[in-house]
């Protein structure tokens, strides 16, 4: 969608006409996130620049062009995912603008095909940070500081609600219900809740204990003087809390600094170690694998028996009783 329409449907004057044609407009642009959208631009930008590069037409794209696209992609090093979402935008740009899309051609998804055939290894996921490692890193920061206290709720309650980074950042003051025993949280959008129906999840209270990411969560919002608008905000010189709110790749660099001070690898940790660190702890902790997806809000077990599998795979092992030295 582009440009409204000049003619009338129906007995629609032309005014209420474009009004609705507003409205289309908003609503496609809801049918993913901000994030998302942003990250398409930027593939279908690196597209267009490529072509024009190579004095090749972007739009409408040959086959042939988006095969050869995706081919220097890969050898550059960008992995199958990356290049399956540039794939998505050319899609969107050339549908968008009324044209048959040339991503499903053959020639592309021979090619496709070839690149995760050759790019055969695993993934490089991020390292979990354990409940321990979490308490570690909290340890670190100051706590008579604002910035302090705002990196110890970021970590306490990042880990305590299996967040993605995305949600982190989009969480407000209203997305929060207190009750006796903890807090109840609002997601509006997630990655597994693209239609914005929200999802729920509870953030325990733990009044023992000096890890409380409800606690947390309180001293950071009371020397914030946070009432409403974002959670988690970025910080000013002097100490001092700005407006607005964090961006995803704070936090990943603030979850990499403390791992830094704490002694661990800083490069095998990002804003998803929270997330992992939370599931994998609970798996350790032998947790129902139905609670932890109410907490996760994991659409398949699958990902999940992964973490279980990954901490309880010497348990019980088949190979217990072999390769036994009988004399010893």
């Amino acid at each position: 969608m582009s440009k409204a329409p000049q003619t009338t449907v129906g007995h629609l004057p032309q005014l209420a006409l474009e009004r609705a044609f507003e409205l289309a407009q908003s609503y496609a642009r809801q049918s993913r996130s901000a994030n998302t959208w942003r990250a398409y631009q930027s593939d279908w930008r690196l597209f267009e620049a490529w072509c024009n590069s190579h004095d090749l037409s972007s739009l409408p794209a040959a086959p042939e062009t988006v095969a050869m696209f995706v081919a220097q992609e890969a050898a550059q090093g960008r992995n199958p995912s990356t290049l399956a979402r540039r794939l998505a935008a050319i899609r969107l740009v050339h549908r968008g603008a009324g044209l048959a899309s040339p991503h499903d051609a053959i020639a592309v998804t021979e090619v496709m095909r070839g690149i995760r055939r050759a790019w055969g290894r695993a993934p490089d996921r991020k390292a979990p940070a354990f409940d321990d490692d979490i308490k570690r890193m909290v340890d670190l920061v100051d706590p008579d500081s604002a910035k302090g206290r705002r990196d110890r709720a970021l970590l306490l309650f990042g880990f305590a609600g299996a967040f993605r980074r995305s949600e982190l950042v989009a969480l407000e003051v209203r997305h929060l219900e207190y009750r006796e025993d903890g807090i109840k949280v609002t997601i509006e959008v997630s990655k597994t809740d693209q239609e914005a129906q929200g999802q729920v999840i509870a953030i325990l209270r733990q009044p023992d204990s000096r890890y409380c990411p409800v606690q947390a969560l309180d001293a950071w919002r009371t020397v914030a003087q946070i009432e409403s608008g974002p959670l988690f905000r970025r910080m000013n010189r002097g100490d001092k809390v700005s407006l607005s709110g964090l961006t995803s790749q704070s936090i990943a660099l603030i979850v990499k600094d403390l791992a830094r001070k704490a002694g661990l690898d800083s490069t095998r940790y990002s804003g998803h170690s929270l997330r992992r660190g939370f599931l994998s702890s609970a798996a350790r902790k032998r947790a129902s694998i139905f609670k932890m997806a109410d907490q996760s809000r994991h659409r398949s077990l699958d990902v999940l028996r992964q973490y279980v599998k990954d901490e309880d795979m010497f348990d019980d092992h088949a190979g217990a009783d072999l390769l036994r030295d009988d004399e010893s």
